[in-house]
């Protein structure tokens, strides 16, 4: 048996509703620009939260924040009940699964090994002996397995997406962070990397999303927070924050918002005259 050094922790599995992330009264400002202005936000266990607003709100700007990569001007942000200052990268990386915008990959890895890199942080623990499931099942679960042995830089961008995707589901981590998934993706892997994600929160991780279509936002979400101008405009269920009038005020923009005829499914459409 290999010996394993005792900083090698394996963070305790979230219970279900646990708060996850909590961030409160955070400030981001860069020179003179207020990105983002006393922001608070909670997501549970269990939960698909969606970020949502028109560009420039402060969607990613506020994930960054989530994810420590931006250093707040001013509030505080807990990752598991811990302040994230306290948290060390190698501790992050197996409490969190980060997805970021711009995720391109520019040397000739191939898909297996980049998803392969998702498991890097267990590296020596208890939980490497996942490995092998852990990508060959991210792999199967994001459509590209027939993609597996093909060098990165070859891939159209809905592959190269669902590629950086697949490296984040393999990580195992009870935490999701994802900056638009959906952006660069079909229809049909849209649906998949939702359905994927909202599972993940059903089995009992914390799922935050940033999402642009706010149809899929009100499909997949148990909570939305929307976002205008560094500030949170309002914030809960899909039902009670896309309003007809709410987002219609926010996009700057005529929108219709009714339930779907047959599934009662919310349905957000723009005013097209």
């Amino acid at each position: 048996m290999r010996s394993r050094s005792t900083h090698l922790v394996i963070p305790d599995p979230l219970t279900p509703g646990e708060v996850a992330i909590e961030a409160r009264g955070i400030t981001f400002t860069v020179g003179q620009r207020e990105l983002l202005s006393g922001v608070d936000l909670t997501v549970h266990a269990g939960e698909m939260l969606a970020l949502i607003g028109p560009n420039g709100a402060g969607k990613s700007t506020l994930l960054g924040a989530l994810t420590g990569d931006n250093h707040l001007t001013s509030g505080s942000v807990t990752l598991a009940g811990t302040p994230l200052h306290e948290w060390t990268l190698k501790q992050l990386a197996r409490r969190r699964g980060v997805l970021l915008q711009d995720n391109g990959v520019f040397f000739p890895f191939t898909v297996e090994q980049v998803v392969e890199m998702g498991r890097a942080p267990w590296l020596g623990t208890a939980r490497d002996n996942e490995d092998e499931v852990a990508v060959r099942e991210a792999i199967e679960s994001t459509d590209i397995h027939h993609l597996r042995q093909r060098q990165v830089p070859s891939l159209s961008g809905g592959e190269r997406a669902r590629t950086a995707f697949a490296r984040v589901i393999a990580s195992r981590t009870g935490i999701l962070l994802l900056d638009e998934p959906t952006a660069a993706l079909d229809l049909k892997h849209q649906e998949d990397v939702l359905q994927l994600a909202r599972q993940r929160a059903a089995n009992g991780d914390a799922v935050v999303v940033v999402l642009h279509d706010l149809g899929l936002a009100a499909a997949y979400a148990d909570s939305i927070t929307l976002l205008q101008r560094g500030r949170v405009a309002a914030a809960g269920t899909p039902a009670e924050v896309l309003t007809s009038e709410r987002i219609t005020a926010v996009y700057e923009h005529p929108v219709e918002v009714f339930p779907h005829p047959v599934t009662g499914a919310l349905i957000v459409q723009p005013v097209r005259r």
